[in-house]
């Protein structure tokens, strides 16, 4: 399973920016692939540890720090999930990473099986 991140770049706060994320590969498409995956956003700043953003499958979570802000949607035709951030804040600013686990909940990312590369983020102030 691949998962390829896109969407990152620069932007000023306040602004928008639209992350995605495609899964590829044979595992996707099966019939325990990509449908059944809860899929999750991960950030981690310089310096910093990794944390929780986002994730979807049956329910939406969203970490308190971007709730409101955030919106994290799936694509199960494409097998693409996206995470729109709106009103975005200088804290904002880490790599963005995608991630795929076939627990049914999980905001750890040790429990998360598959990663993409990451997309960089940064917001200026």
């Amino acid at each position: 399973v691949q998962l390829q991140a896109s969407g990152g770049g620069l932007v000023q706060a306040g602004d928008s920016l639209r992350l995605s994320c495609t899964a590829s590969g044979r595992s996707a498409s099966s019939d325990r692939g990509f449908t059944t995956w809860r899929m999750g956003w991960f950030r981690q700043a310089p310096g910093k540890e990794r944390e929780f953003v986002s994730s979807i499958w049956r329910t939406t979570e969203y970490a308190q720090s971007v709730k409101g802000r955030f919106t994290i949607s799936r694509d199960d035709a494409r097998y693409t999930t996206s995470l729109q951030m709106d009103a975005m804040k200088p804290e904002d600013t880490a790599v963005y990473y995608c991630a795929a686990t076939r627990r049914y909940y999980s905001t750890t990312g040790n429990e998360y099986d598959y990663w993409g590369q990451g997309t960089q983020v940064t917001v200026s102030s």
